[in-house]
């Protein structure tokens, strides 16, 4: 089987570096573990993935603390998740 390519968008990117920036271990290494995960399933997991209703396309989240969500959506035919929120809880902020 291929490994999903992962992109992230530029609020991610964001989003990330805020992440790493703050110092939160357990969160970090939490995130770490998601990103390797998503490269091969990424339908299951740690963070208890869940495909969120009301999107277009197979949209999902992970959860990494009592707040903080990765939201991504999975391309079949590309290979390929994008994930387009790191912190927050769907946009909560």
């Amino acid at each position: 089987m291929e490994k999903y390519r992962i992109r992230l968008t530029k609020s991610a990117q964001k989003e990330l570096i805020k992440l790493y920036k703050s110092g939160r271990k357990t969160d970090i290494e939490k995130v770490e573990i998601i990103f390797l995960e998503l490269e091969t399933t990424p339908r299951l997991g740690v963070g208890n993935p869940e495909q969120l209703k009301h999107y277009d396309g197979e949209v999902w989240s992970r959860r990494i603390n009592k707040k903080d969500r990765i939201i991504y959506e999975i391309y079949e035919r590309e290979i390929t998740i994008s994930v387009f929120q790191v912190l927050g809880h769907y946009y909560d902020k």
